[in-house]
This record gives structure tokens, C-alpha cells and sequence, in this order.
């Protein structure tokens, strides 16, 4: 389970969304999420479903790498629809116990479930063709107009690639706990939830110290090459977007309207 998390990996490539200037990159990706939360027909959702095929396919990423993402999320996907589809209130077409099943509560539920598994292809797709490196830069010059109100914009972009670069990190160093922890006799298997939340106790506290001691050397690491934050920095390669990044922009504009007006142009069309 634990090799199936692959947030925060960046595949290096030549493809042109690797290409692309990652503020464009950014500002796509904030452009799809809002359209798809604006968005309320599956018309929407089914444009949405073949640009990102589009773009896994441009991408050279494999698209085991995106199920793979969606992979430790199948208990929440699980849950919320489960949930949508029996306290909906609607027209119901079954009912057992104290519970019943409505057809607003499905269609909820499968917007629901098709939205969050969009979200996350979206923005796995983003670390995927993206490095960390870029990636701060990109939000430091995208939030740059708030320095002037005194915001720590610089840090705030460093914290989230830090803490976005540590998660496969953290995930590698836990699966090397579990395993010596399994050569040791331990049982993370059997037993009820409390037997197995219990069975967590001897990974999570030698993770812990080796979080801290990470940090504390990166820390370190920071302080030796005289890292004092945003202050006088420069960078070895200047974000400059091209024509190729605006065409990006201006085609995502396009696209999220579509998504949102999708029904309606339908039925016009129709």
C-alpha cells in the first residue's frame, strides 16, 4: 500500500507538459479544479475525463502511475459515496432499515466520486512533469504581488516543496520500518482496528525520530550554505513563459468554460 503513494514524485521528460513553464502548469490546474467544482453535468466531467486522458498520453506517464495515486483513496472514495447515496434526499428507489437509496443520492454520489478522482489525476499529474524546484519557484513569482503586504511569500512556497519533496521520503523510510519491524515477528495482518492501531505504535515512533532528524539536518544543511530565506536570492534558471505557455493558458480558459457550460451547449446543439 504504502509503495502505491506517489505524491510528490517528479518524472523527469521531454514531453511538452514538462516543457511548459510551470506558473502556467499551476494556474491550469487551479482553472480545472474550479471548473470541475462549478461544473454539475456529466457532459462536463466527460470532457474533463478525456483531456487529462490527452495529457497522460502527452505526458509519457504511465497510466499505472495515476491508478496507483487514486489507489490508497479507494476507502474514502468508498465512503463518500456511500454516504451521498443514502442521505440524499429524493426520489427513492429502495429502502431497508432506516436507510434508503435515491436517485439524487446516486447521482450525487457519482459526481462526488468522479470529482475527487479528477482532482487528484489532475494534480498528480501536475508533480508528475513538474520539479520541486520549479514548483516553489512557480508560486513564489505567483504570489509575489503579496510581499508587499508583508506576506512570507518565499517561505511559504519553500515550505510546501519541502514538504511535498519529504512524502516519498517519509513513505520509503516507513516501509523499511514495517519490514524490519515483520523480520522482528510483528503482525500488522490480523486482529481488529484497536490490534492494528496498536500494531502502529513501533512504526510511528521511530518515524518520528527520523523525521525530526531529517529536518534537523536539512536544517543544518540549509543554515552551512548560508540560506537566509528569499531575501537577495537568485536562481540558476529565470522562469520566463513563452507563446507556448500563453497558448496553454488561453486553451485552459476555453476548455474550463466548456466544462462549465457543457449542458447547455449540448442541448443547443442537440
Amino acid at each position: 500500500m504504502l509503495r502505491d503513494i506517489t505524491l510528490g514524485q517528479f518524472f523527469p521528460g521531454t514531453s511538452l507538459l514538462h516543457r511548459l513553464d510551470p506558473r502556467a502548469k499551476l494556474v491550469s490546474v487551479v482553472l480545472f479544479v474550479a471548473s470541475l467544482f462549478i461544473s454539475k453535468s456529466f457532459w462536463g466531467y466527460g470532457l474533463c475525463i478525456l483531456f487529462l486522458a490527452w495529457c497522460i498520453r502527452i505526458s509519457g506517464i504511465s497510466p499505472k502511475m495515476i491508478l496507483k495515486s487514486l489507489k490508497p483513496l479507494v476507502i474514502i472514495l468508498c465512503f463518500t459515496g456511500i454516504l451521498n447515496m443514502f442521505y440524499t434526499p429524493g426520489e427513492v428507489l429502495a429502502r431497508f432499515w432506516i436507510f434508503k437509496i435515491t436517485r439524487e443520492g446516486i447521482y450525487t454520489a457519482a459526481y462526488m466520486i468522479l470529482r475527487i478522482v479528477l482532482l487528484i489525476a489532475a494534480t498528480s499529474m501536475l508533480t508528475y512533469t513538474t520539479s520541486p524546484i520549479a514548483l516553489t519557484d512557480a508560486i513564489e513569482r505567483l504570489l509575489n504581488p503579496l510581499k508587499k503586504i508583508h506576506v512570507p511569500v518565499h517561505e511559504f512556497a519553500m515550505m510546501m516543496t519541502i514538504a511535498l519533496r519529504f512524502i516519498p521520503t517519509l513513505i520509503e523510510e516507513t516501509d523499511k520500518i514495517m519490514s524490519a519491524q515483520k523480520a522482528r515477528g510483528a503482525d500488522f495482518e490480523t486482529g481488529g482496528i484497536i490490534d492494528k492501531a496498536k500494531a502502529l505504535v513501533p512504526i510511528l515512533v521511530p518515524l518520528f525520530v527520523s523525521a525530526f532528524r531529517r529536518a534537523d539536518e536539512l536544517a543544518t544543511a540549509m543554515e552551512c550554505r548560508l540560506y537566509h530565506g528569499g531575501e537577495g536570492r537568485t536562481r540558476l534558471n529565470t522562469l520566463v513563459m513563452t507563446g507556448r505557455d500563453y497558448a496553454a493558458l488561453g486553451f485552459m480558459g476555453v476548455f474550463c468554460l466548456l466544462v462549465i457550460y457543457a449542458e447547455r451547449l449540448v442541448s443547443i446543439l442537440l
